[in-house]
């Protein structure tokens, strides 16, 4: 498991720019935290929702692509429990519920450092024949 850790601490931009960091990854399975900073707060003085959906999306990428092979979400949603506010850091646990050649269902309890639940997400994930690890090609910014 430790190269798709590898694969995603390092290829996954956008976790890495939120201060998401990838603790463990088990077939099936994954955790993540992050570490809350000013930039994850919104105007009401919470943690963005934005951010935590970040959080969750990015722990059940990790657990749905856990047997290296490719897998993509078709479909997520998220439920907010609580507020949470600066000064701590949220946990998120992927945990596979279903599986089977071609679709898996992970569900991703996100919570505080006082083990309080903070939301709850479920993402399903289609596979495709191909490894996680394939030479994707290099798509340029069409913004350039």
């Amino acid at each position: 498991m430790q190269n798709i850790l590898d694969f995603f601490s390092k290829n996954d931009h956008f976790a890495r720019h939120c201060g998401i960091k990838l603790l463990e990854v088990k077939s099936g399975w994954a955790r993540t935290e992050m570490e809350i900073q000013p930039y994850h707060m919104n105007g009401a003085k919470t943690v963005h929702g934005g951010a935590i959906f970040t959080m969750a999306d990015f722990t059940f990428a990790a657990a749905a692509n856990s047997q290296g092979q490719l897998a993509l979400a078709i479909d997520t949603s998220i439920s907010f429990f609580k507020p949470t506010y600066g000064g701590t850091t949220l946990y998120a646990e992927a945990e596979e519920l279903s599986s089977n050649r071609r679709l898996g269902y992970y569900q991703v309890k996100i919570t505080d450092n006082n083990q309080q639940l903070v939301a709850q997400f479920q993402g399903t994930a289609y596979r495709k024949k191909e490894s996680l690890f394939q030479k994707q090609p290099i798509i340029e910014n069409p913004l350039r």
